[in-house]
């Protein structure tokens, strides 16, 4: 099993999406990239913390690649958007891959230099290790509760 961590706005749909996907085991959502190991929503809402939403994937590599995900990841998302997708604008809502490792590392940057050729060199999405994440439990109690 792997882990793959990735920002392309609000978590919720990204993670139902990815969860359909065979070789997904488990989805979570959280943030990550901050300059605080601990954050709650309303911190990052404030734009203070530089912490992105995203989804948490664990993935069984022999059913999925990581390479797959990115793929799927630059297909369920606008990768051109800076600090935007859709109606949700902040830097939270940023298109950000997050590595764990120098393999995934140099997967994700092939992935990106391909879709940049694809998209007339518009796209914004960054690439940094991954640091500060976060499981968004005080959110999903919330989300839970409606």
């Amino acid at each position: 099993m792997e882990i793959a961590v990735l920002a392309l706005g609000c978590f919720w749909g990204p993670e139902i999406k990815f969860s359909k996907l065979e070789g997904i085991l488990k989805t979570e959502v959280g943030y990550c990239g901050g300059n605080t190991e601990t954050t709650t929503y309303e911190q990052v809402c404030s734009g203070n913390t530089n912490h992105a939403e995203v989804v948490k994937l664990e993935f069984e590599p022999s059913k999925i690649s990581y390479e797959e995900i990115l793929n799927y990841f630059f297909n369920i998302h606008d990768p051109t958007t800076l600090n935007s997708q859709g109606p949700d604008i902040g830097t939270q809502y940023r298109s950000e891959i997050f590595y764990v490792n120098e393999d995934q590392k140099k997967i994700a940057e092939k992935t990106i230099e391909e879709n940049n050729k694809k998209l007339s060199g518009r796209v914004v999405t960054k690439l940094s290790y991954l640091k500060n994440y976060c499981k968004a439990e005080e959110y999903h109690q919330k989300y839970l509760e409606k």
